[in-house]
């Protein structure tokens, strides 16, 4: 297997042809920050400006958030959607915000587990994203790596928060579309 480049440009190019493998370094690139994380969402928008007639977001996609209180079914409702807009011909990356692990300060991986029946489908990107500490539903490079995934040409990025409350809700801030989950009986009217 060959190495990957490590200029942006490049990388962000082989992203965007199909390379998993590419792309999957992009996002670890942009969840890292620093000068070369800036770099390449420098170059996501500058590519997203060259394809577009718009002054657009680089996204081409669709962003939908997912988001609601641990348990209430958020990754369950999230594989079945995958699943449906996969057997409609769509192509989807869904962007996974976990806890992060008290040990490894990595993410959990708990919404990947759910999406065992369409994981391995071709048209599926899944990434998981540890918050890392940072609050409000999202990690701290959430939006970046949503612009990241818009630009390799899927229909759909799906965005599923970790578990929140009744303050996380910067979602709303990323997502086209925001779908919340809750179960029914947990508290009335006025707190859902």
């Amino acid at each position: 297997m060959a190495p990957l480049p490590t200029d942006e440009a490049t990388l962000l190019d082989l992203a965007r042809a199909g390379d998993r493998r590419a792309l999957a370094r992009a996002l670890s690139v942009v969840e890292r920050g620093g000068a070369s994380g800036s770099s390449l969402v420098r170059a996501t928008w500058a590519r997203a400006l060259d394809d577009r007639s718009s002054v657009d977001a680089p996204d081409q996609a669709v962003t939908v958030g997912i988001t609601g209180a641990p348990g209430a079914g958020k990754s369950t409702l999230n594989a079945s959607l995958c699943a449906e807009l996969l057997r409609r011909g769509r192509s989807i990356a869904v962007l996974a915000i976990d806890p992060s692990s008290p040990f490894s300060g990595g993410a959990i991986l708990g919404d990947r587990v759910r999406m065992g029946d369409v994981a391995g489908d071709e048209h599926l990107y899944i990434r998981s994203m540890a918050t890392r500490g940072h609050l409000g539903g999202l990690a701290g490079a959430t939006n970046d790596a949503i612009a990241v995934l818009g630009a390799t040409g899927r229909d759909l990025v799906i965005v599923e928060t970790v578990g929140v409350g009744q303050v996380e809700t910067d979602i709303v801030d990323s997502a086209d579309t925001t779908v919340v989950v809750v179960n029914p009986g947990w508290g009335d009217a006025i707190q859902a």
